[in-house]
């Protein structure tokens, strides 16, 4: 789907901002998408996610893959809070109160990570723990061909002085990455307390690929593979088949399709819907699976249609692959209303693309800024003024 001339200027220039927080409008969200569902008995945390924060250095604008015995020079450069914090901060933009628990190392990759997701976003951070003498996990992605590579060095942090505890706080949902044949205690014990867990997974380096290794989806309300994720573990040669027969073990399953867009099957109701992806020029594609689902979870939080949830998701995960990083190229609801405004400006619209996003019109405020909005590159190396 292509709207417009929507896409990001080619050269990708943006200016440096101390802590690269200059991008919005400190830690207070636009607008809170949960509004018209919340109620006075509502627990205190919107979202509750744990894993492990790396700080990602980003490279752009290689022409090609780095080849062995040469130096290749990148013509943009970025560094932000990634792993877990990418969906963290996605969450958090959206106007989701966000709780994350996980380890920080007390070098400066850790402080600069605290401080940004803490103080930068409004991140919860109080089941988070620092560890003294622990370096930071690092990842380095290169970004080249709408594709990227990434190399990451880190430990295991030591387990803590005191156990976590095996119930989260309370939480409207929780989000979970499954590992195959490794069962999270916490997980049950949220959804026990009424706490909707969504799940994405990783690769499945065993190549058992076992539906059954994966008996945490039990506890989810939803399932997010992407394609070949899901053909997988049903057995399928068709996404589309493998999001139905996902939709058997639990009650709604989103299956990604690359640039075809995405595909959900709710189990419960036998509905179905599919939207296509939207056409953009990708900068960096690093962690744009986690905002579509933060992006889902929004939609599904506040109760929102099956198809509309879609295509919000996918809206977001477009916006955030036109900008450096996994978690600061997120995009908030000034960027999703300014995107939505310049895409509606245009006399040669698709109708039936304009159509498939008109639920934004009783949702979005007024765009603050125009298109193409200039956001603050992350980087460690300038203080604060």
């Amino acid at each position: 789907m292509t709207f417009g001339d929507g896409d990001r200027p080619a050269n990708g220039a943006r200016p440096h901002e101390p802590n690269g927080t200059a991008a919005r409008a400190g830690s207070h969200p636009v607008l809170d998408p949960l509004a018209e569902v919340r109620s006075d008995r509502d627990p205190a945390t919107d979202v509750y996610l744990t894993g492990t924060v790396f700080l990602d250095i980003i490279f752009t604008g290689l022409d090609s893959a780095p080849v062995r015995g040469t130096e290749s020079w990148a013509r943009g450069m970025g560094s932000s809070p990634g792993g877990v914090a990418n969906m963290a901060t996605a969450l958090s933009r959206l106007g989701l109160r966000t709780s994350l628990a996980a380890a920080f190392g007390d070098d400066m990759y850790g402080e600069y990570c605290w401080d940004a997701l803490s103080r930068g976003e409004g991140i919860d951070l109080a089941p988070s723990r620092t560890v003294p003498g622990w370096h930071s996990p690092v990842t380095v992605s290169m970004a080249y061909e709408g594709e990227r590579t990434m190399v990451s060095h880190g430990h295991e942090a030591p387990p803590p002085e005191e156990p976590a505890p095996l119930c989260p706080p309370p939480a409207r949902a929780c989000v979970s990455l499954l590992e195959p044949g490794k069962r999270e205690e916490w997980l049950g014990h949220a959804a026990r307390r009424g706490s909707r867990i969504f799940a994405d997974v990783g690769w499945d380096d065993s190549g058992r690929w076992d539906p059954d290794d994966l008996a945490d989806l039990e506890h989810c309300e939803a399932f997010l593979p992407n394609a070949e994720e899901a053909m997988r573990y049903t057995r399928t040669d068709c996404p589309r088949a493998a999001a139905r027969a996902l939709a058997d073990k639990v009650p709604l399953a989103v299956v990604t399709l690359g640039s075809e867009g995405a595909y959900a099957a709710d189990g419960r109701t036998g509905e179905t819907a599919e939207v296509p992806a939207i056409a953009v020029e990708a900068l960096d594609p690093t962690g744009a699976g986690d905002v579509f689902v933060a992006g889902f979870v929004t939609g599904t939080l506040a109760d929102w249609p099956l198809a509309d949830r879609l295509a919000f998701a996918g809206l977001t995960a477009a916006l955030s692959v036109q900008e450096f990083g996994g978690s600061l190229s997120a995009p908030g609801w000034v960027e999703i209303a300014a995107w939505w405004q310049h895409v509606k400006s245009y006399d040669d619209q698709d109708p039936a693309a304009l159509r498939r996003y008109a639920f934004l019109d009783g949702i979005l405020p007024a765009a603050a800024r125009p298109w193409p909005l200039v956001r603050a590159v992350p980087t460690i190396g300038f203080r604060r003024q």
